[in-house]
């Protein structure tokens, strides 16, 4: 049973802006790590931003710096991406990620990048598409 809901994809020209809104279950919300992920066709599905369950950054990919904003409603108990700047090479289904376990740490200097089984559990995924 799918408990992470994503929401928000859609088409835009470069240069736009989206916001993706995934909702995460109470029991869940404050005490597990939550990630984007995304996935374009014939690639591997690779991790965009993960936060802790304080919601500190411990993972931001180098290609969205600057351009993708990661935050939470805690009342709403709902995460957000904010994707400014949109490139066609941003086009992907997004996942939404969420897991108990407090490790790894990342580290992109020594290669360790989120991986998809640091997360057990996964949204349906939001297709986002960007048009040049």
């Amino acid at each position: 049973e799918v408990q992470l809901v994503e929401s928000g994809g859609g088409s835009v020209q470069a240069g736009g802006s989206l916001r993706l809104s995934c909702t995460v279950p109470k029991s869940w919300y404050r005490n597990w790590r939550k990630a984007w992920f995304r996935q374009s066709p014939g690639k591997e599905r690779e991790g965009v931003v993960v936060i802790s369950d304080n919601g500190g950054v411990l993972y931001l990919a180098d290609s969205v710096k600057g351009r993708f904003t990661i935050s939470q409603d805690n009342a709403k108990m709902t995460l957000y991406l904010q994707m400014d700047s949109l490139t066609p090479d941003d086009s992907a289904m997004y996942y939404c990620a969420a897991d108990p376990r407090r490790y790894p740490d990342y580290d992109a200097r020594n290669g360790r990048i989120p991986r998809t089984n640091d997360f057990n559990y996964w949204g349906q995924g939001t297709q986002v598409t960007v048009s040049s």
